[in-house]
């Protein structure tokens, strides 16, 4: 720790206070040095020079529903694009979180598991997360509803958020996808779910925002994935009480869209209205 001061004391003389208070933010978020925090920044600005801020989504979510569940983008190719997000793997094999460059599988089981860089993924929805704005909770339970809350957070209904969400939650609700066999409709593949509840929690909720109009590219509204502080639980938020924590909202201006060269994906009618389906498979 007394290193750790030590280092930011010395950045002080060169960085501008805001930015200096972000690096001391992150850094006690992530238990990570500054220096580490200022050497992954330094790596990624001069290898990433022409990076977008951008929500990069690895297929279309409309593929997905109509059961495309094997598609050939690897977890190298998608952190690529991104050190935050969610998706899910091949054969729809449970729920995806990407926290700080990580990746994570929840699986059915209830368990998590580290993912290897060359997973296959049909569906990812990532970005590089830099939060806009920061807004610290003491007490969720005594302010309105989840959703609600986030509604007052966020500037516009028709723009792309990413949001991550630390600290302690007084409940989460989760739900795990169990394997699939490709083709089977994601409304038939999800509807026998398991069920998680936990109380008193420590973790991250990770996910985005997305406009009501993008539905056949994304799931539309929010759609969120929990992360246990120990990594050992977690899956797709269904409710949720918060505690204190820290809410970080990215406003994404850019929507970048892979097409997957498939036999399936090509072959496939992706035209059909699918917004009930989504709905369903998502609540």
């Amino acid at each position: 720790m007394a290193d750790d001061q030590e280092t930011l004391s010395m950045l002080s003389s060169f960085l501008p206070p805001d930015l200096l208070s972000q690096l001391r933010i992150s850094s006690e978020r992530r238990a990570c040095p500054p220096t580490d925090l200022v050497e992954k920044a330094l790596r990624w600005f001069l290898t990433h020079p022409s990076k977008d801020n951008a929500v990069y989504l690895s297929a279309p979510i409309n593929a997905l529903v109509e059961g495309l569940y094997v598609e050939n983008t690897t977890m190298a190719e998608i952190k690529q694009h991104g050190d935050f997000g969610l998706g899910t793997f091949n054969f729809l094999d449970g729920e995806m979180v990407l926290l700080d460059g990580c990746v994570y599988q929840i699986r059915s089981d209830g368990n998590v598991y580290h993912v290897k860089d060359d997973e296959k993924s049909p569906f990812a929805c990532v970005t590089f997360f830099n939060p806009d704005t920061l807004d610290d909770l003491e007490n969720g339970s005594n302010s309105k509803g989840f959703y609600d809350l986030l509604d007052n957070l966020i500037p516009s209904e028709n723009m792309l958020y990413a949001i991550r969400i630390d600290g302690t939650f007084s409940h989460v609700k989760t739900r795990v996808v169990p394997r699939s066999d490709n083709y089977r409709p994601l409304v038939e593949a999800t509807k026998d779910q398991p069920i998680f509840d936990f109380h008193n929690v420590q973790g991250c909720l990770a996910g985005f925002y997305t406009p009501r109009f993008m539905e056949s590219l994304n799931a539309p509204g929010y759609h969120l994935h929990f992360l246990s502080k120990d990594r050992q639980y977690g899956g797709h938020l269904i409710e949720c009480v918060l505690g204190k924590v820290r809410i970080g909202i990215q406003h994404i201006p850019k929507l970048d869209v892979g097409l997957p060269i498939t036999l399936d994906y090509l072959t496939t009618d992706l035209t059909r209205d699918v917004g009930n389906d989504l709905h369903k498979a998502e609540h």
